[in-house]
């Protein structure tokens, strides 16, 4: 394996005790506990377990948690009263609205009612607009997005001068991830369905982060010889040899490119422990804003 594995899971951990250090240390001084609030939409399986996982995290953190469950016939009225009792509420310091939201609910008027000091997910239409402008920033960045980068930071990629390569221009991810890298000076290719030649594109990346939900679509052949890859992908495929009968892959080969590569993200193991590191980082970040150390 010619390509050094980005681990995910120990950057992670690094980030999760600094943060539960901090905690420690607030709650010494007499501070405010860090509080996540979590509203979530119905029962999908997949955001039901990202919710308890949240909360879980916050927990070992020594922060705390609430959670607010509506049912999945709830009203746009319903769902905003709840946004604005927590934004009411002194004892919380970050808001996150769980998505995807039921489809006849209004999602970006429930991201734009959330106090901008209060949005941890970083979906505000205020901070994702301050992350889009040159020379402002945003209170706080969406954390899957952020998660990448920090794993590039973290492992000593050169991101000022790059050419990146953002496969996918998702809301959640791909849109960001490319501010959050033209916002480093990197130069930035966001690919899409119609990108014309994609294989050639991604060819020139020095830095490229696939974000675009296509089991193991980015080939060996596609990558530049001692790029950085971050693979966003999660995706499940039959595997018989798995008591589960499956196995978790990402959106590139990764057999393929880990021979082509400089650096690269296993999945399970890279980007996905990120996210709720960040998520617990910008909690933090929120309580010390509204009570200041």
């Amino acid at each position: 394996m010619t390509a050094q594995l980005i681990d995910g899971k120990a950057i992670a951990q690094q980030v999760r005790e600094e943060v539960a250090a901090e905690v420690g240390r607030r709650a010494a001084a007499g501070k405010r506990q860090p509080v996540l609030a979590t509203v979530l939409v119905g029962d999908r399986p997949d955001s039901v377990s990202y919710v308890t996982s949240k909360g879980k995290a916050c927990q070992e953190l020594g922060m705390g948690s609430v959670s607010r469950h509506l049912p999945g016939d709830a009203t746009q009225a319903d769902l905003e009263a709840a946004v604005r009792a927590l934004n009411a509420d002194p004892a919380v310091s970050g808001i996150l609205v769980q998505l995807p939201l039921p489809a006849h609910l209004d999602e970006e008027r429930v991201l734009s009612l959330i106090n901008i000091e209060k949005d941890v997910d970083g979906f505000s239409p205020v901070n994702i607009g301050r992350l889009a402008q040159k020379g402002r920033e945003p209170l706080f960045v969406p954390c899957t997005p952020y998660g990448c980068i920090y794993l590039l930071e973290q492992v000593g990629v050169k991101i000022e001068g790059a050419n990146a390569v953002v496969l996918g221009r998702s809301n959640i991810v791909g849109m960001p991830a490319a501010l959050l890298l033209i916002g480093r000076n990197a130069t930035v290719t966001v690919c899409h369905s119609r990108t014309r030649d994609l294989p050639a594109v991604c060819r020139q990346a020095d830095i490229l982060v696939a974000a675009i939900g296509r089991t193991e679509m980015v080939r060996g052949d596609w990558i530049k010889p001692g790029a950085a890859v971050i693979d966003v992908g999660i995706n499940s495929v039959p595997d018989a040899t798995r008591k589960s009968g499956h196995r978790l892959v990402g959106d590139v080969n990764f057999d393929e490119a880990k021979e082509v590569a400089g650096w690269i993200t296993p999945v399970p193991g890279g980007v996905g422990p990120m996210t709720i590191a960040m998520l617990m980082r910008n909690t933090l970040r929120a309580a010390q804003m509204q009570d200041p150390a």
